[in-house]
Order: structure tokens, then C-alpha cells, then sequence
């Protein structure tokens, strides 16, 4: 087992993301132990905790903990054929930069503790080594739909670029309990995760401007139908991308997402409806330059596809007054 490190990122590796890092300098160690190393605060980068997406930039040092050689290390499984036809009839749509995923609900996108199967693994099925897809955004892992993996390291780049910014529309259905007023606004201030010795290390909260780890978040919304006071079918677009945005905001407003139980609000949940999280990243319209925005729509999990039928939802209405109000 080698001692600790401080490794210094190279111009090359500009704008990758930590576990990539990781796997370039050291093949032999699995994405699921860089997480684990990362969350007990033993990779730092200059000198402060790093998550394994964040992404570095020539001259930072990476403070590499002590690694098992080579030999130490069981070597990662490869996917069955099961697996891998699983993988390939996730496919909604690919070109030469990109390949969408329909991401279906309680599959994690990356490993972590006690978290083997991931999209991330699923990747295997496309190729290895630099002809292996990579990831450049999350969805949490019971939130369905679009999710974007680059097939070059050039295209990695640009589309993080665009994940990190606003000119790429991101919009989600949920089911929400209650009805938000007004029927459509936005939602914006700032959250951070919480913290303390029994605090949910996956937990947001609220914060104030300043605060150490606080982020601002703004999320539009607009109400696309109702089923009289008890829920409706709200269309989300987060104009940030924080680690559960819309399920805190939409909590904030006292309307829930059907099925969440880490946030909640005091609105009875309907009897006779799935207790599944109703989130779901329904299209991605992504700019390409000198061409039109590429959209990408995925079709709803089955769950959320049985509650739109018990509410008498349409998901084929017409939307266009909604899209007026989210812009």
C-alpha cells in the first residue's frame, strides 16, 4: 500500500472530474472507493474536501490518501449480457457526441456504499477506455428520465460546461400535493447540506447568504392541471442545479412531490396512489452551435403513467401556456 500523496493536476487534465482523476492515475482503484475516501474527507484538493464530481483545474493539488497496490484491489466485474442489454434499452436517442438515457426510478447513477448496480457501471455495455461514455450530470436516484453521457472527452466537456450554466432548459414533471399559489413563480434563496452529529449527510436545508456551503438555487414552476386541492401536475425548471433542488423548494411552497419522504409537507397524500417519488426529467433542450437546440424528451415511468390515469392528467395536453409562464 503506497503512502499519502499530493499530486498536482496537470493542463491536460483540466475540467476533469476528481473520480476521473482518480481512474487515469490509478486504474486499479474503483469509482465506489474514491467515493468512499472522498466522503470521510481523505481526498482533499488544495487542502480542502472535494466531492468526486467536482471537476479541477491545472495546478491544484490533489492529496491522494493511501491506495492498495495493484493486486490488492478484486477486480470490477463485468457486466452480464443482462446487464448490458439493460443498458443498451435505456437508449432514447445518440449521435457522435452524446448518448440520453431514460433513467428509470431507483437506479442510482453512480456507486457509493452498498451500491452496485449504477449507470455508471451500465457504461461498460458502450465501450472501455476512452471509448467509454462519460457521466456530466445526476439525477438523484429516484428521480426518472433524461440523463446525458458524453462519448468524447472533448463533448464531456462542453456539455458540463452547459450543465453548469443556464443556456441549457432543463424541465421536470412532478406530482405535487396541493395546489402551489400563485400557479406559477419561481422559488429562490439559498440551501446548503446539513450538518451536525444525527443530520442527514444527503440533506439540504435552507441557509442564508454567506453561510459557509450555502448555494442559491431559483427554480420556475407552473401548474399544468389540478385534481381539485388534492395534487397537481406542476412543470419545474431549475435554473441552478443544486443537489435536490426541486424537492426542497417544492416542499418549501407547502407541496410536496408525491412519494418523497425526505421532504414533506402537511397535505394528506391521496389514497390508492403510488408512494414512488412523482419526478420525473421529462426534456433537455440542448444548444448546439449553428444548429437548432437538440430536444430531448423521455417517456414517463409506469408508476407516474398509472397516477396521471387516476387523475384524469393528459401528458399529451398542450402546453405552451405553461412554457410562457416558466420563461
Amino acid at each position: 500500500m503506497s503512502g499519502v500523496q499530493n499530486l498536482e493536476v496537470t493542463r491536460d487534465e483540466a475540467d476533469i472530474r476528481l473520480d476521473r482523476w482518480f481512474k487515469r492515475r490509478f486504474p486499479h482503484v474503483p469509482f465506489g472507493m474514491v467515493a468512499k475516501l472522498a466522503r470521510k474527507g481523505q481526498v482533499r484538493v488544495d487542502g480542502g474536501r472535494a466531492k468526486p464530481d467536482d471537476r479541477l483545474q491545472p495546478g491544484q493539488i490533489v492529496r491522494v490518501p493511501p491506495l492498495p497496490d495493484p493486486g490488492e484491489t478484486k477486480p470490477e466485474l463485468s457486466l452480464s449480457r443482462e446487464d448490458a442489454a439493460f443498458a443498451r434499452s435505456l437508449v432514447i436517442y445518440q449521435d457522435k457526441e452524446l448518448i440520453a438515457l431514460n433513467k428509470p426510478p431507483g437506479l442510482a447513477v453512480q456507486g457509493g456504499s452498498k451500491i452496485t448496480h449504477h449507470v455508471d457501471r451500465l457504461l461498460d455495455a458502450f465501450g472501455r477506455g476512452e471509448e467509454r461514455p462519460r457521466l456530466v450530470h445526476r439525477l438523484d436516484k429516484d428521480t426518472s428520465g433524461v440523463l446525458i453521457v458524453a462519448k468524447t472527452a472533448q463533448s464531456a466537456k462542453r456539455l458540463a460546461k452547459l450543465f453548469q450554466g443556464r443556456d441549457l432548459k432543463k424541465t421536470y414533471w412532478a406530482i405535487c400535493l396541493g395546489v402551489p399559489v400563485p400557479k406559477a413563480g419561481e422559488v429562490k434563496g439559498f440551501i446548503k447540506k446539513a450538518v451536525g452529529d444525527h443530520a442527514d449527510r444527503e440533506q439540504m436545508v435552507g441557509a442564508a447568504h454567506g453561510e459557509e456551503g450555502a448555494q442559491y438555487a431559483l427554480t420556475r414552476y407552473a401548474v399544468a392541471e389540478e385534481a381539485g386541492r388534492r395534487v397537481s401536475w406542476v412543470v419545474l425548471r431549475p435554473e441552478t442545479g443544486r443537489t435536490h433542488q426541486l424537492r426542497v423548494h417544492m416542499a418549501a411552497t407547502g407541496n410536496a412531490i408525491l412519494g418523497d419522504g425526505k421532504y414533506t409537507c402537511d397535505v394528506p397524500v391521496p389514497e390508492g396512489l403510488s408512494r414512488k417519488l412523482h419526478l420525473h426529467a421529462r426534456k433537455l433542450e440542448i444548444p448546439r452551435p449553428g444548429q437548432k437546440p437538440l430536444i430531448i424528451e423521455a417517456p414517463m415511468p409506469e408508476h407516474m403513467n398509472q397516477t396521471f390515469d387516476a387523475l384524469g392528467f393528459d401528458p399529451r395536453a398542450d402546453l405552451i401556456f405553461v412554457e410562457e409562464a416558466l420563461t
